[in-house]
């Protein structure tokens, strides 16, 4: 049930120092403050600070013009915690008592667990022996990815977090699900007939799906050698582009009946086998190359903490099936990767060709219709059509109708974190991801990771946009990826 009201609420920050925090929740809670959302917050990090220079520190990471700021400020507050030590919670319990008298917060909670996922039960379990999620008001626990690293560690996960909140009371969270162009997905196939009228077999080829990053593996490397492309980028992220992409028109546009269509999707996806994942998917590594503006890249192998035999991919490109009507037959391609020639996230639904006539064929020959979902720099669409060329020749042209975000100078776009916060401070859980799609995510990609070892590592040059292999893997199909597209 979505909370129609805007309840005030104390927000329990856990990893309140932490990169992501700084980088991504402040911003975000000071927007939602400046539009009248009425909070406090408990930061909490085992690190020391008083009040004032966690302040401070979260001072440095908003627009200095607001003037805004200082009352916004006031309502932070800091308690060191140790989420393994019982006895740092009951001095929390203290302190968020009295917070919430002060401020009237009705005792409704958000406990944010920004922390590394092997902290989440002892967080859970050690906030109910305090009784710190025993309120007259509702709580709420916002879980950042990863969830788990297979579907039994997802499951351990989820028991511990459920022995203490229930299902409706997890909000899962992927910052994708809130980006502009992502929710509007939805409205652009279930509010346009035109397009939905042809989104199946009988009229699409193919779907494209890219996340590519000119980005390397930075201060993350710990992290992602042991991670790899699949279970930081295809696990989550393309996987969700991939349900909303295919997903059935809900019966109601309530958040339960959402929920159910994407799980169906899930469901559908053809798991993979050691016997087809050879002509499924692409797995690679970077090597030394140039970036597009000339920067010279040295390999993964390179990269401070990485081994120098990590077989780690840092690239993934894969051929899912959809198995339900709706999609039969129809290729869904993925690929994401780093230090590729451009930083982009784009969906292509490239249209069949038209029936066999010598006629349409001399007119088509300009290329396919495509639709072109830019989700990430650029937010909009791109509708590439044929028509015929100006002048007595009579040769067709592609044209492209383009729509961006970026140029509609009134347009204020939400932050995908304020968007999201803001959801989960309302009760709107329709963009987080419920357990059982989790948990079928996690099936599709053990599958995978089953077969893993039978796919050789092969490599590209950074710079560029993947291994040759990933290009032949659509040629087999008679398809190529099209070239990222900007919008103009």
């Amino acid at each position: 049930m979505v909370d129609t009201e805007r309840e005030p609420v104390l927000i329990l920050m856990f990893g309140a120092t932490g990169d992501l925090a700084c980088r991504k929740l402040y911003p975000a809670l000071f927007e939602l403050y400046k539009k009248n959302h009425e909070f406090a917050v408990i930061g909490l990090a085992r690190r020391q600070h008083t009040h004032e220079s966690y302040r401070s520190m979260i001072d440095r990471t908003l627009d200095q013009n607001s003037e805004q700021r200082r009352d916004f400020l006031e309502r932070f507050y800091y308690q060191p915690l140790d989420v393994g030590q019982p006895y740092h919670f009951a001095l929390l319990k203290n302190i968020a008592e009295q917070i919430d008298t002060k401020y009237n917060l009705h005792g409704n909670r958000i406990f944010y667990l920004s922390l590394a996922p092997r902290f989440f039960g002892s967080a859970a379990e050690n906030l109910k022996k305090a009784g710190i999620t025993e309120t007259q008001g509702w709580k709420r626990a916002v879980i950042e990815k990863p969830f788990g690293h297979d579907l039994a560690s997802a499951k351990e996960l989820n028991e511990q977090l459920l022995r203490v909140f229930d299902e409706s009371e997890v909000y899962r969270i992927d910052h994708y699900l809130g980006k502009e162009m992502v929710q509007n997905i939805e409205a652009l196939r279930f509010a346009n007939p035109i397009f939905e009228s042809i989104w199946d077999h009988r009229h699409i080829a193919n779907v494209q799906i890219t996340l590519s990053e000119t980005l390397g593996v930075g201060d993350r490397a710990s992290y992602y050698d042991q991670t790899g492309a699949l279970l930081d980028m295809v696990q989550n992220h393309i996987l969700q582009l991939l349900i909303l992409t295919a997903m059935e028109p809900p019966s109601r546009f309530d958040t339960e009946d959402i929920r159910q269509e994407k799980v169906k999707v899930l469901k559908a996806i053809r798991t993979m086998s050691r016997d087809t994942i050879a002509n499924e998917l692409i797995r690679a590594q970077y090597k030394a190359g140039v970036m597009p503006d000339g920067t010279r890249i040295t390999g993964y192998h390179n990269e401070n903490n990485i081994d120098t035999d990590s077989k780690t991919e840092t690239f993934v490109a894969a051929r899912f099936f959809v198995d339900n009507y709706r999609w039969s037959g129809v290729p869904f391609y993925i690929r994401t990767g780093k230090r590729m020639a451009a930083k982009s996230t784009e969906i292509v639904i490239q249209f069949k060709d038209i029936t066999q006539n010598p006629f349409f064929c001399q007119l088509h020959k300009a290329g396919p219709n495509l639709l072109v979902i830019h989700i990430q720099p650029d937010e909009g669409l791109s509708l590439k059509l044929n028509v015929k060329e100006f002048g007595e020749a009579g040769d067709t042209i592609p044209i492209s109708m383009n729509f961006s975000n970026h140029h509609d100078s009134k347009s204020s776009t939400p932050d995908a974190y304020e968007r999201l916060i803001g959801d989960c401070l309302r009760g709107d859980s329709t963009n987080f991801t419920r357990w059982d799609e989790v948990a079928y995510s996690w099936t599709l990609t053990d599958s995978i990771v089953a077969a893993w070892n039978d796919i050789p590592l092969d490599y590209y040059e950074a710079g560029t946009m993947g291994p040759s292999s990933s290009d032949e893997l659509l040629a087999r199909d008679g398809f190529c990826w099209w070239p990222l597209t900007k919008m103009e």
